[in-house]
């Protein structure tokens, strides 16, 4: 019997940026700042393609951490905004748990710095109260390769799965038939590859 594949709904999941601060991303070793910022704003844009309810928190932003990255201040003006005081997993603080299941969603996708902390925590937290968790390994980064595949076995043995950005937007789109222009304009703007193959694509078929 084969195992049960669950995948993402875009009715039943929302989004959860844990602590991209100005501090912390300084610690980012694992993938290059450039790259990384990137990943990070496309998982902001894919959330807001998809309407998917979308939490952000920081933690002790007033000492080392630093400010949530404007970039996602002004993407979600309106969304909830939970400055922790001090508490290191997200999960422990009791308005960020609160915003969380106020969303009414059952499957929660992560990311955020640094991956076997800001990470890891919350989404072991979450697991643990029966959510399904998809972990977007892209838009999370850590010191070094060693650190973040420590913290990838630990979430992917408590039932984690372990995602990129791209394969997120896939997931949820299901179909291309759904709107092939919006997706592919979100893909174009964080891939230049992906960029050159749609503009060779509208190339070819112009006229026709």
């Amino acid at each position: 019997m084969g195992k049960q594949y669950n995948r993402l709904n875009k009715d039943d999941a929302a989004v959860l940026l844990v602590d991209h601060q100005a501090g912390l991303l300084s610690l980012v070793r694992d993938i290059e700042p450039d790259k990384f910022n990137n990943n990070v704003l496309a998982l902001a844009d894919l959330a807001k393609y998809f309407n998917l309810p979308t939490i952000l928190t920081t933690s002790f932003e007033d000492g080392p951490n630093g400010p949530l990255i404007p970039e996602l201040k002004a993407l979600f003006p309106d969304a909830p905004y939970i400055a922790r005081p001090g508490q290191i997993n997200a999960w422990d603080n009791e308005d960020f748990v609160k915003a969380v299941k106020a969303t009414g969603k059952k499957q929660l996708i992560i990311a955020g710095v640094v991956t076997e902390v800001c990470v890891a925590f919350p989404a072991l937290s979450a697991l643990e109260e029966d959510f399904e968790v998809f972990v977007v390994t892209d838009a999370s980064g850590t010191f070094d390769p060693l650190t973040r595949d420590a913290a990838w076995d630990r979430m992917s043995a408590a039932g984690a799965q372990l995602m990129t950005w791209f394969g997120t937007a896939c997931e949820l789109h299901r179909d291309w038939r759904n709107d092939v222009e919006g997706l592919a304009a979100l893909f174009s703007k964080h891939i230049p590859d992906y960029r050159n193959l749609m503009t060779s694509y509208n190339t070819l078929t112009a006229g026709k």
